[in-house]
């Protein structure tokens, strides 16, 4: 699109993008849950203004280079539904920042809101936790996540992908964090090193194809690899509860993420004594189990 001419200050553009993104019926979701604040981020971050600081630049007029870049951003997020994290090359899980391109899915676990407080109660001593893997890794975040909740560990974080663990790599690097935390490709638990950890994490593949095929164009950018979780959501958490023991210490815990397939989880494992862990935003999307349930519930 053409920067409109009547756009002349930040209040117009913002005022504009607002409500272009509601007139078009954009998708939120990749961390933003409407268009005012998305709007506002996308703006701020383009102008390279501080993202908390709204106020005092509304009346600030642009440049005709700003005016165009502006333009430009709101093309591709309107006509092509480019989600605004890979516009930005940038996504938030709370206080962290990752980069992140459309070789990744962008960062948005629920497992993230438990992490702040070690998995407690579960977890009675971070400081005591050794070793933890992040099976299907993507872009690291988790990884980084778990490196800050258990300072003590050594963590190796595992994809199929290669294009995401470069991804990873660049956000383990960022962070300082190459000496603690090892990237390695592997289709679930194939090409792991032979040992075995206090913590699995995993937020796998689980999106069914019905879903799939309801997704909205902003998440078709995503790879469909790190998305697609076979007919019933449940191909990569099979074989996670399969062979997990093998990797678990005695006494260790798996942590999975299988987003709205809780129903379908139990009625495929009947005798799994599931612990259902409850975020801020949600009930019922991530289980938890030690090593001795897993055995006990094949």
């Amino acid at each position: 699109m053409n920067a409109p001419p009547e756009l002349e200050t930040l209040r117009d553009w913002l005022r504009f993008a607002v409500s272009r993104f509601n007139q078009t019926g954009l998708a939120f979701g990749h961390g933003f849950a409407n268009a005012w604040d998305e709007a506002a981020y996308l703006l701020l971050n383009a102008l390279h203004l501080p993202l908390d600081v709204l106020e005092p630049f509304l009346d600030a007029r642009l440049t005709a280079a700003e005016r165009a870049e502006l333009a430009a951003l709101m093309t591709r997020r309107i006509d092509e539904r480019v989600p605004a994290a890979y516009l930005t090359h940038e996504a938030w899980l709370g206080e962290f920042r990752f980069y992140v391109d459309e070789r990744v899915i962008i960062p948005r676990s629920f497992i993230a809101e438990l992490l702040p407080d070690g998995l407690a109660p579960y977890v009675r001593a971070p400081q005591a936790v050794d070793s933890v893997l992040d099976l299907c890794t993507g872009s690291g975040c988790l990884a980084v996540l778990l490196a800050h909740a258990f300072p003590a560990a050594d963590i190796d974080a595992a994809d199929i992908s290669s294009d995401a663990l470069a991804v990873a790599q660049r956000n383990v690097s960022e962070y300082g964090l190459a000496d603690r935390i090892n990237l390695i490709r592997s289709d679930l638990f194939d090409n792991l090193p032979a040992k075995s950890y206090d913590l699995i994490v995993s937020n796998p593949p689980y999106v069914t194809p019905v879903a799939m095929e309801a997704l909205p164009h902003e998440y078709r950018h995503e790879p469909a690899l790190a998305l697609a979780g076979g007919d019933d959501g449940l191909d990569a958490v099979r074989t996670i509860l399969a062979t997990a023991p093998r990797f678990l210490n005695p006494g260790g815990l798996l942590v999975v993420e299988i987003g709205h397939n809780r129903s379908a989880a139990e009625t495929s494992f009947p005798r799994m004594p599931f612990v259902w862990l409850e975020t801020a935003s949600s009930t019922d999307s991530v289980f938890l189990l030690t090593r001795e349930e897993l055995v006990r519930g094949r």
